[in-house]
């Protein structure tokens, strides 16, 4: 198989007929078609320029839509120097549900090699455009703070049918079928990733925001440069990359050529570069607060300006002005410990384990809880609180800890299905659900049952997201067991608020970091 060394370390392998294969292939359901002939998608390319424009979500989000109505107010040009594309063809029957007023926005990274981006990316010619940043902006109601979801461009996810799009031929849907994501975008377009991100995670996206290639360096410049923080010496000649080890104030060039560089830093991993490309984002996040850059709206209009007239951002028809002052008011006041950079759990896909991942079970528990702007899921500590006479301490039960069994007592058809997936988002230890015992449909109101008072605490949590419900202890039902009998009077939980301390919890689980992280404690992103 022949190999193309790239400039940023990576490889491309253009004799690697990497079509789409069976989801039976990666020990998912399905018919397990045989494959269809595809152009094939470059695998192990991930450029400093797709990540971090991608990861530049950030600098777009508090730049663009904070300054984009004052520009576009003061300079039409600004304006009409973003593309736009309509992705209504793609987004049509059942959608996820819409949070009011929670924001989710798509945000691609292209790696298009199209006008001055063809002078990137080494000595191959690649035709097309991949999304090789994948990540999905989640803004809280209310709390002014934002979760980022970055999506492994190589995550296996189903074929389905999308419509074309403007420089996209569209894709005809391949039951039982897997693709890697970026190959969604390189066929259908943003509004088939788009719409394979909603299916795949359900969770409703409001807009979306690409970003070309070689706009980083602009960007990286307008913002005065960025700190990089490095372990230990690094030269990778292929990506004309030396630096000592430490502390370096770069700009857009050098930046540029450490965000690509792979192969000569830790394992050469693209799940690795993205740890390295949080802690980037969390030196850019607190360079725009050093700096003042929300309260600054002539740079912010020079950032917007660079992007705009170089066509480096193209958007979704539906961000119109309006939905950027929303968004910008979801930013306002917003600060690093406010950020949080969470990278998908994957492991290795079972077709092509050296290239390929696949989601982890716990992922949906994740999606839950960003779909539904709920509790993130958390580990938490026992608590111990002394009863009796004789002083003995009795542990509560945790959210992990207690085994919480949903029942439908309403006989309405699926509730319990669909209560149980909301409180596993929620971070409860949810095991099953099914009917009441004995068929009982006969419930009005809803009942709680704990098995011991040491669950009496989770129990609590559970009702507090309820309205006419009852608590009751049951020891016949065992010490860890909590049953949630579903009434009549049940139609969805309440929606409980995001905290900071959840969120921390939220980055430690997923082995995330904080905005406001120290850039150098990032030596496992180079460890090999």
């Amino acid at each position: 198989m022949s190999r193309y060394d790239d400039p940023d370390g990576s490889l491309y392998r253009p004799d690697d007929n990497s079509g789409p294969v069976s989801w039976d292939q990666v020990g998912q359901p399905g018919p397990g078609r045989s494959g269809r002939s595809r152009r094939p998608a470059p695998r192990k390319r991930r450029s400093l320029v797709s990540m971090a424009l991608g990861g530049l979500a950030i600098v777009l989000a508090l730049s663009l839509v904070s300054g984009a109505v004052y520009a576009y107010v003061r300079y039409r040009e600004v304006w009409d120097g973003i593309r736009r594309v309509d992705v209504a063809g793609d987004l049509t029957g059942a959608r996820p549900h819409e949070d009011p007023n929670a924001l989710n926005l798509l945000v691609i990274g292209s790696d298009s090699r199209a006008g001055k981006n063809g002078k990137i990316g080494g000595h191959v010619n690649i035709g097309g455009q991949r999304s090789d940043t994948v990540m999905v902006l989640h803004i809280a109601p209310g709390g002014h703070q934002v979760t980022v979801l970055n999506i492994p461009r190589d995550s296996v996810v189903p074929i389905l049918s999308c419509t074309a799009e403007p420089g996209f031929t569209g894709q005809q849907a391949q039951p039982g079928q897997v693709e890697q994501i970026n190959s969604t975008f390189a066929y259908g377009g943003p509004g088939c990733l788009w719409k394979t991100i909603e299916h795949t995670t359900h969770i409703r996206l409001n807009d979306f925001i690409e970003m070309t290639f070689t706009g980083f360096e602009h960007v990286i410049d307008d913002l005065g440069g960025v700190e990089v923080c490095l372990p230990y010496a690094v030269n990778v000649p292929q990506a004309n990359l030396k630096l000592k080890a430490g502390m370096h104030h770069v700009w857009g060039y050098v930046a540029l050529a450490f965000w690509r560089a792979r192969e000569g830093l830790g394992l050469g991993s693209d799940l690795q570069r993205i740890e390295r490309d949080q802690f980037l984002l969390a030196s850019v996040m607190q360079g725009i607060e050093k700096s003042g850059l929300l309260h600054n709206y002539g740079k912010i209009l020079k950032i917007v300006t660079d992007l705009s007239s170089h066509h480096f951002i193209t958007t979704d028809t539906g961000l119109t002005p309006n939905v950027m002052l929303r968004i910008a008011e979801g930013l306002r006041g917003l600060t690093p410990k406010s950020v949080r950079f969470i990278e998908v759990p994957t492991v290795a896909a079972t077709v092509n384990p050296t290239a390929w991942v696949q989601w982890t079970p716990q992922d949906q528990g994740l999606f839950s809880a960003i779909a539904n702007d709920r509790r993130l899921p958390r580990t938490h500590k026992s608590k111990s609180k002394k009863t009796g006479t004789n002083g003995s301490a009795s542990a509560s039960l945790t959210d992990s800890q207690a085994r919480v069994e949903v029942m439908n007592g309403s006989g309405v058809q699926g509730i319990a299905a669909t209560a149980a997936t909301t409180l596993t988002g929620d971070g409860f230890n949810v095991t099953g659900n099914k009917n009441a015992p004995g068929n009982n449909f006969s419930y009005t109101g809803s009942v709680i049952k704990y098995g011991s008072p040491a669950g009496l605490a989770v129990a609590k949590q559970i009702a507090s997201l309820m309205t006419d419900v009852t608590l009751q202890q049951d020891g016949s039902i065992g010490g860890k067991r909590i049953d949630v009998i579903l009434g009549s009077t049940f139609s969805k939980f309440k929606a409980a608020p995001t905290s900071q301390s959840t969120m921390n919890n939220l980055t430690n689980q997923y082995g995330g970091v904080s905005a406001s992280v120290n850039i150098c404690h990032d030596k496992a992103a180079f460890a090999s």
